[in-house]
């Protein structure tokens, strides 16, 4: 029993390893592999929410203004996101993603679309569709 768990910890070691170097592929297309989990875990909530001010960003990550603000100009050093006035009031600013923002919010599914690739290259139909009802199972 502990021999075949050792080969499942190690096979999804394996998976986890892969999906972390296309991961890192594409943050290094970027030209950021400095970025922070947090960073990331930001620009995914800007990506989701579309029209997000930084009073709706410190409320959806908890965390306060001044930590929003912070984190954004930094975001902005970096070329991630910028900000746009709102056209019907001019008080509030909108937090958007520039193209380089969005594929670093994106890529995590890029990377799992990779990962894939690289599984259905290396195996035939039938060991596929044995690991789709095998994954299917895992709850």
């Amino acid at each position: 029993m502990k021999d075949r768990e050792e080969h499942l910890f190690e096979a999804v070691e394996n998976l986890l390893k892969i999906k972390n170097e296309c991961s890192c592929a594409i943050f290094s297309e970027c030209g950021l592999s400095d970025l922070t989990v947090k960073q990331i875990a930001y620009l995914k909530v800007i990506d989701a929410q579309g029209d997000v001010t930084f009073s709706r960003l410190a409320e959806i990550t908890s965390t306060s203004k001044p930590t929003i603000t912070e984190m954004i100009n930094r975001c902005v050093r970096m070329e991630c996101v910028y900000r746009e006035r709102c056209p019907d009031d001019g008080r509030i600013q909108y937090i958007r993603l520039t193209e380089k923002g969005r594929q670093i919010a994106q890529a995590e599914q890029a990377a799992l679309r990779q990962m894939i690739e690289r599984m259905m290259s290396s195996l035939d139909r039938e060991e596929l569709n044995l690991l789709v009802k095998i994954l299917e199972k895992v709850r």
